[in-house]
């Protein structure tokens, strides 16, 4: 299992200068992605789409900008999926960068699920960030960083991702960028979904989505099996 965590982070990490992102942020160009970047720059595709372009990978450059405090105008620029060409090869726009923060998590837990169901397993949670369990019931907690915990969940051959964009900050703001400078709407999102990559991508773009523009993409896909959300003012939801 461990060589597939290695494979996603020779992948996706920004903290490994030799890592295939690493390079492409470098360069703009990749000609040789690896399997594993691939299937995360489609993914994202995919969750750009159902999100009305709130999932966005190439907010890395306005990230950087605000955690180093430099003025973010020539970064903002930069922003935009529709620019990336997924390839082979791969090509960035002008000025820009990726990130998979808000999706390769899930995509590891996955990873490693599929494994062990390959290897004969019938009972296992995985846990990278997110959780992926194989059989189960298994009972995963959702917290916020304000209420603590909110809700106990039970996965059977799920997945549950969670995203609360306090957790972190960058400069005098969170974590979670809109690529089109929304601010989050929510404290924390949960997702539960079949895929923990799914699941990850879209607790990431909610929490920038009100609520009717959440429950418009839970209509586009069979796959998400519910959302619990906590607005700003402590009050829990569920989708």
């Amino acid at each position: 299992m461990g060589a597939a965590i290695t494979e996603v982070e020779a992948a996706a990490s920004l903290f490994r200068s030799h890592s295939a992102l690493s390079r492409l942020n470098a360069a703009g160009r990749l000609d040789d992605p690896p399997p594993a970047l691939l299937d995360l720059l489609r993914l994202s595709g995919h969750i750009h789409g159902m999100t009305d372009g709130r999932f966005d990978p190439t907010v890395q450059p306005l990230w950087r900008a605000l955690a180093e405090g430099r003025d973010p105008t020539a970064a903002r620029a930069s922003i935009g999926w529709a620019r990336v060409q997924i390839g082979p090869p791969v090509r960035l726009g002008e000025g820009q960068a990726l990130t998979f923060n808000g999706i390769a998590q899930g995509y590891a837990a996955d990873r490693v699920r599929h494994l062990l169901r390959e290897a004969g397993y019938g009972q296992a949670l995985v846990e990278m960030g997110e959780f992926a369990a194989l059989g189960g019931p298994f009972s995963v907690s959702i917290e916020d960083p304000a209420l603590g915990e909110i809700a106990i969940r039970r996965l059977a051959g799920n997945a549950i991702a969670t995203s609360s964009p306090s957790a972190m900050r960058i400069g005098s703001g969170f974590h979670i960028l809109g690529p089109h400078g929304e601010a989050p709407c929510w404290s924390t999102i949960s997702v539960e979904a079949k895929d923990a990559a799914l699941a990850d991508g879209l607790s990431t773009a909610f929490c920038l989505m009100p609520a009717d523009e959440i429950r418009a993409a839970l209509r586009r896909s069979r796959t998400v099996m519910r959302v619990t959300a906590v607005d700003l003012a402590g009050d829990v939801s569920t989708f």
